[in-house]
């Protein structure tokens, strides 16, 4: 259009110049508008389609961790059902010495403990969720709470080396049932992830900082990169394919959700010889 114009133009006419001038300023001055105006776009669809791609991979990750959630979660029903059920027609076909009989009770009833710590999981996550679960705040001994947790993780596990070392009348503000979960939930991470003959410690302390409720286990470890996303809902490190010990996913991420409510923080790093040492630090 600017040349067109130019050439309309005769040398002669009065102001030619100023003309020309002006024609040719009209021309820069559309030129630079179209030049930002399409380099405005470029960057709204390149944010466009960065904003696109982020959101499909968290959905493909995500749908990829509630495909493995599936998949732990019949394992881990199916297990403890069919135990159980085993264990009762066994009982109920046959008879046993009282020893005999004990032991396949006792069996059984740790398969249903875990079925119901399972569902208690399941359960309160999807309420954290949701907003729905409503912490209801008390003063608890936290140290009778870890013993109390200790000894039935010991009398249920009497085979491992379970040790534990805790300091007497600590108490915070919280809900014991919440607590009592987030501190089982790590001592059961660390037995299903340790040797069977591995040493297990368990330790709760004050110092200027605060109470620490720690786990120690001597296990594989956990990859410095993967230690920002174990806290995560469904995440586990590895496939559902190839991975040995059960779990869902839920476990560290409730542990995470609970510790936050309680006005603490929970940390992993290595343990000195070998496996983790997950440490919950309650602000008194």
């Amino acid at each position: 259009m600017s040349d067109l114009l130019l050439s309309e133009l005769r040398h002669d006419e009065r102001n030619y110049y100023n003309k020309a001038t002006a024609i040719l300023d009209e021309k820069k001055r559309k030129t630079s508008q179209y030049v930002g105006e399409g380099i405005t776009f470029l960057a709204l669809i390149l944010l466009g389609a960065v904003f696109v791609y982020r959101a499909t991979r968290r959905q493909l990750t995500l749908s990829h961790q509630q495909q493995n959630f599936m998949m732990a979660v019949t394992h881990e029903l199916k297990t403890p059902i069919a135990v159980a059920r085993l264990n009762l027609e066994t009982l109920q076909k046959r008879r046993f010495e009282e020893q005999q009989q004990q032991k396949l009770i006792g069996i059984t009833l740790q398969e249903v403990n875990r079925l119901n710590s399972l569902c208690n999981n399941i359960l309160l996550a999807s309420q954290l969720d949701a907003g729905e679960y409503k912490i209801s705040k008390n003063e608890v001994n936290i140290s009778e709470l870890a013993k109390r947790v200790y000894t039935d993780f010991s009398v249920r596990n009497s085979a491992r080396n379970i040790s534990a070392t805790f300091d007497e009348n600590l108490f915070v503000a919280g809900e014991e049932l919440l607590l009592e979960m987030m501190m089982s939930n790590l001592i059961e991470n660390a037995l299903k992830y340790s040797p069977k003959n591995a040493a297990v410690a368990i330790s709760l302390h004050k110092d200027k900082r605060g109470i620490h409720f720690r786990v120690k286990d001597e296990g594989p470890g956990i990859a410095e990169e993967e230690r920002s996303k174990i806290f995560d809902k469904f995440y586990r490190v590895g496939n559902e394919a190839t991975r040995t010990a059960k779990g869902t996913g839920l476990g560290l991420y409730l542990c995470k959700q609970i510790a936050k409510d309680h006005n603490a923080e929970i940390t992993v790093e290595n343990n000195d010889s070998n496996g983790s040492v997950f440490t919950v630090t309650f602000n008194v």
